[in-house]
């Protein structure tokens, strides 16, 4: 069975997701994405929780795409608690917000962020966002759809 990067996003607002799945298309990227509505569920989804516990349906993202301003858990609480799961540590966490904030920046790059980027009103602008990340972030043989190296495991769930 072939699989692609999977890339986790945390955004609690649906039209963003749903744009940003347009724009990994759009550029062309062959990728799953799966999107969590919160911090607290993009927590549960990296320890394996329920609903989140089958490696088949759930495997561990190659990138994960954090919005800053969201219900429960905020971006920022994500970040804060990768710092403390070191077996996520190859999984790079970018940030995707509306904020432009200079302390916003700097306090995600502080906490970890690989990198930062301002939401873009311009479907086109998302578009070369998507490209640039998947040229980045994502191994390119499977950005170009080959197959995942078996025996992935997940990280263990902290107590």
């Amino acid at each position: 069975m072939e699989r692609v990067p999977v890339i986790l996003v945390a955004d609690d607002d649906p039209n963003d997701v749903f744009f940003l799945r347009r724009a990994f298309q759009k550029a062309g990227v062959k990728c799953q994405i799966i999107d969590v509505p919160n911090g607290q569920e993009a927590i549960y989804y990296l320890q394996g929780k329920p609903p989140y516990n089958d490696l088949a349906h759930c495997p561990i993202p190659q990138l994960l795409l954090l919005d800053l301003k969201m219900p429960l858990l905020s971006g920022f609480d994500v970040l804060e608690w990768l710092q403390g799961q070191p077996e996520l540590a190859e999984v790079p966490a970018i940030v995707l917000s509306s904020s432009a904030h200079e302390e916003d920046v700097a306090r995600a790059r502080g906490l970890g962020a690989r990198s930062y980027h301002v939401k873009p009103s311009e479907l086109a602008n998302l578009t070369q966002i998507a490209h640039e990340l998947s040229a980045k972030w994502l191994p390119a043989k499977l950005a170009a759809g080959q197959s995942l190296p078996t025996g992935e495991r997940r990280a263990p769930a902290s107590p």
